[in-house]
């Protein structure tokens, strides 16, 4: 559940809990992640403590953990690396509420079985056919997708999509002229396409960080190919319309010709939490690739 902090302008909403002794998960079995920012981890006598910024110490359950969010202003020493590998718990570096991803850590003991099962659908062309098809259902549950190809239902999903920028331009009276972006040169684009490259960024960086702690690949996809991150790609197209289209053009024009990243942001956040975008991911995987999430315990 997200947790709102004091501001003196106003309590932004936060994707990603707070750590405190209170909100630390009781759990049987491995839980996917705890995100920490600003503070550090250290050891003490061979267990691992989180030090956040206001001195609070709390010792983590590494055992019980499958992967650690480290966000802004954290610091880890060495040694509690090295206890953190032998748990087989991996880390990840983002940046605020997971919002960008900038590296993933994973330890060489680390179970494989979740990876193993998607690489076998993915190698089989036929059984990743299906895995596509299944995901495209999600987006066209009424149409009948048996026996369309690969490149028949992108054909039908490209439709889609620029029916649905056509449609939302109309809905909030936004003019709009196609997606156009250009890498690095982001203000370029005029003020819808800026949002959606924005907003798109985020959902990666989030999508990025829950595939890595579930134990999948974000390099191993069913639809996209010849992109570093296929399947963040293919599962962010399961949620762009509303975390991303829809909001575009409503905050085109919301800000009336001003860009403003943090109203963006904060606007992109609130959805997220409004959808539990988190809660719905695990449960979207396991739907897509009819295999059960499995923790990442030693073998």
């Amino acid at each position: 559940m997200p947790e709102t902090f004091t501001d003196v302008k106003a309590p932004p909403k936060r994707l990603l809990i707070k750590l405190t002794r209170d909100t630390l998960p009781m759990v049987k079995d491995k839980y996917p992640f705890i995100y920490l920012e600003r503070g550090r981890l250290e050891i003490d006598d061979a267990s691992v403590k989180w030090i956040d910024s206001d001195g609070n110490i709390i010792r983590l359950p590494i055992a019980t953990l499958n992967c650690l969010l480290l966000g802004p202003g954290t610091s880890i020493t060495h040694e509690a690396v090295k206890v953190i590998a032998g748990a087989n718990c991996s880390v990840c570096w983002v940046g605020e509420d997971s919002l960008l991803f900038y590296a993933h850590g994973q330890t060489p003991t680390s179970d494989s079985r979740n990876l193993r099962e998607q690489m076998k659908l993915s190698a089989d062309r036929k059984k990743s056919l299906e895995v596509a098809r299944r995901m495209f259902a999600m987006r066209f549950p009424t149409a009948d997708l048996i026996g369309k190809t690969l490149n028949e239902m992108m054909g039908m999903e490209g439709y889609r999509v620029r029916n649905l920028y056509e449609q939302k331009g109309l809905e909030y009276g936004v003019g709009w002229k196609g997606r156009n972006y250009t890498p690095g040169k982001f203000e370029m684009g005029d003020m819808t396409n800026q949002v959606l490259t924005a907003c798109n960024a985020a959902l990666y960086g989030i999508l990025c960080s829950a595939i890595h702690s579930m134990g999948y690949s974000p390099h191993m996809g069913f639809i996209h190919s010849g992109s570093p991150l296929p399947f963040v790609y293919d599962l962010s197209d399961l949620y762009k319309e509303y975390l991303c289209i829809d909001l575009a053009f409503s905050l085109t024009l919301s800000m009336a010709g001003q860009y403003n990243k943090h109203i963006v942001s904060t606007a992109f956040r609130e959805r997220v939490i409004e959808i539990d975008l988190l809660g719905k991911v695990g449960k979207d995987i396991e739907k897509i690739l009819e295999i059960k999430h499995v923790s990442r315990d030693c073998q």
